[in-house]
Parts: C-alpha cells; sequence; structure tokens
C-alpha cells in the first residue's frame, strides 16, 4: 500500500468525522437521544484514531539512528494498535454503559427531527469516507477478498480506516433503528438497546484490529510472491547455486530484511563470493523494491543446514496474522 492512498483515507475519514460528531452532538442536546451521545462519542473517537494514523506516519518517517538503526517504520504499527484501544476503551465501553443507563432509565425522545435528520446526514458521509476507502484498497488488493485484504496488509492505515468507517455505517443504520422504535413504541428502552448494540459492535471491531495489529508489531515476513521473488533474484546458477534458508521481516510496511544464508562453489575465490553478493543484492532490490536491508551469509551446501533452516513464510499460513 502507498502511504499517499492510505494518507488520502485517512484525511477524507477525518473530515468526515469531525463534521458527523458535531452534527450528531447538536442532536443530542436537542433530543436527549442516548443512541446519538454513543454516536457523538463513537465519531470523536474515530477522529482521534484518524488523527493517531497520521501521527503514526509522520513520526515513521524519522531517520535511522545509532539507537534505533532500522529506521521508524513501526511507528505505524504501534499508533495503529493505539486506535483499537481508543476504539474499545472510549468507543466501545462508553456505548455500553450509555446504553445501560438508558435501558434502566429510560425516557422519550424529543425534537425527534433532530437525530433522524442527523443520521441521515452522517450515513451519506460516511458513505463518502467509505467510498475512498474502497477505490484506495482496491488499487493494492489485487486478487485478495478483503478478509484476506485485513489479514494479510502490512500497511495498517486501509484496514483499520475500513473497519471504523464500515462499524460506523453499521452503527449509524442500529443507532437509526433505535431511535425509530422508540419514537414508534414511545419507549426509550429501545433507544437505550440500540446503544448497547452500537458498544458491542465497536468492541468487535476494536478487538479484531488488535489481533492484526499485534500481529503486526511482533514482526511478519514477507508475502509468498514477494519470498519467492526473492529467492529467484538470489540465485544465478553460476556463483550462487542456492537458497539454503531464508528469513524476512518487514521493519516497516515499506520496508522489508532480508538475511539468508546462500550457497556458492567451493572453490570460488573470495573475490568471486563478493562480486556474487553484491549481484545478488542488486536482483533483489530490483525484484522487489522494498527488500531494503539485505544480508547474505555464504557456505558450502549441506542438506542438513537447509533441512535445520527452513524459512518459516514459505510454508502455508506463514504470511497469515
Amino acid at each position: 500500500m502507498s502511504a499517499s492512498g492510505g494518507t488520502k483515507a485517512i484525511v477524507a475519514a477525518l473530515g468526515a468525522n469531525l463534521a458527523i460528531a458535531a452534527a450528531k452532538f447538536v442532536a443530542f442536546l436537542f433530543s436527549g437521544s442516548s443512541s446519538m451521545l454513543a454516536e457523538s462519542v463513537h465519531s470523536l473517537a474515530d477522529s482521534g484514531n484518524q488523527g493517531l494514523l497520521l501521527l503514526g506516519g509522520k513520526k515513521a518517517q524519522r531517520e535511522a539512528t545509532p539507537q534505533h538503526p532500522f529506521g521508524y517504520g513501526r511507528e505505524r504499527y504501534i499508533y495503529a494498535f493505539l486506535v483499537s484501544i481508543v476504539l474499545f476503551s472510549v468507543g466501545g465501553m462508553f456505548a455500553l454503559y450509555e446504553g445501560y443507563e438508558k435501558v434502566k432509565h429510560p425516557h422519550e425522545i424529543e425534537a425527534w427531527y433532530w437525530p433522524v435528520g442527523v443520521l441521515v446526514f452522517a450515513i451519506i458521509a460516511e458513505g463518502f469516507s467509505f467510498r475512498t476507502a474502497i477505490k484506495e484498497s482496491n488499487e493494492t488488493r489485487g486478487s485478495l477478498s478483503w478478509s484476506q485484504f485485513v489479514r494479510r496488509a502490512k500497511a495498517p492505515e486501509l484496514p483499520v480506516v475500513l473497519l471504523e468507517d464500515a462499524g460506523a455505517l453499521i452503527g449509524l443504520v442500529l443507532a437509526l433503528g433505535g431511535v425509530g422504535l422508540a419514537l414508534g413504541t414511545g419507549d426509550g428502552v429501545w433507544d437505550g438497546i440500540g446503544t448497547l448494540c452500537i458498544g458491542a459492535l465497536l468492541i468487535l471491531i476494536a478487538l479484531i484490529l488488535a489481533v492484526e495489529t499485534k500481529s503486526l508489531l511482533l514482526g511478519e515476513a514477507a508475502g509468498t510472491e514477494e519470498v519467492a521473488k526473492i529467492r529467484t533474484a538470489i540465485v544465478d546458477g553460476d556463483t550462487v547455486t542456492s537458497v539454503i534458508h531464508m528469513r524476512t521481516l518487514h521493519l516497516g510496511p515499506e520496508e522489508l530484511l532480508v538475511a539468508a544464508k546462500i550457497a556458492v562453489q567451493h572453490d570460488d575465490t573470495a573475490a568471486e563470493v563478493a562480486h556474487a553478493i553484491n549481484a545478488a543484492e542488486a536482483r533483489v532490490r530490483e525484484a522487489v523494491p522494498i527488500a531494503r536491508v539485505i544480508y547474505l551469509e555464504p557456505d558450502i551446501y549441506s542438506a542438513a543446514e537447509a533441512a535445520a533452516g527452513p524459512d518459516p513464510a514459505a510454508t502455508p499460513g506463514g504470511t497469515g496474522h
């Protein structure tokens, strides 16, 4: 995923959520609807989350230092994980609390046209944000299904925005249903039930985000296609005869570390091996441009050593979260 694509989706979501949050809060003041209050806090939490993603992207661009020699690419993963915490605590838990209070102490919704009008506006605005996220995601997900894209994406911004926008749209429908039933029956309990459903939805999305970003924080290997390209690029069939074993690790969404033990001819000179390694590194960077940190260790091929050091990323399931 390109950083520009992720930033475009984040900015679109941020603008929509700020406008929606203000409108929802005004509707809450006029109507007293707990669903509207929960949705106001939800939109504020989403706005803060988009701010966190933008901040993480900015911090990730810092140059490497002696203390952090591999750079700060994983800042984007850290801030994406913070998003899941904010969504769980500020969004989900508050909505559950507010819904419980409304079910326990229900009251009729006043000025019904405010929450209904704002919810319709919010659905249109969130739909625009969701459409932008889908458009940007389609440029990078290829043939992957949406669930596969969320699970396998190495850049966290688009999956986060996609899940947030999807959750926001479903939450708005739940809020509209709760308000509609409360107005239709005259029983404010339905408004509280709608708020409880919103809280449960937000917590579910937060848990999914936490699981996915935790895997990225722990460190994931390159995808299966990238691993195959790297293996092919390393071997030239002359000096480098095979890859004994290899490890790959994402230092950030767009920076990959490659470490491999390669088999060379036993009678090659040191100069020939050094030249072959430099040539192999150049081929790898051409085949997979994000492979920016490459360590190749020459050795004489040994079947036992190759069996002792398999590449986990080349096995089924090695690239999923």
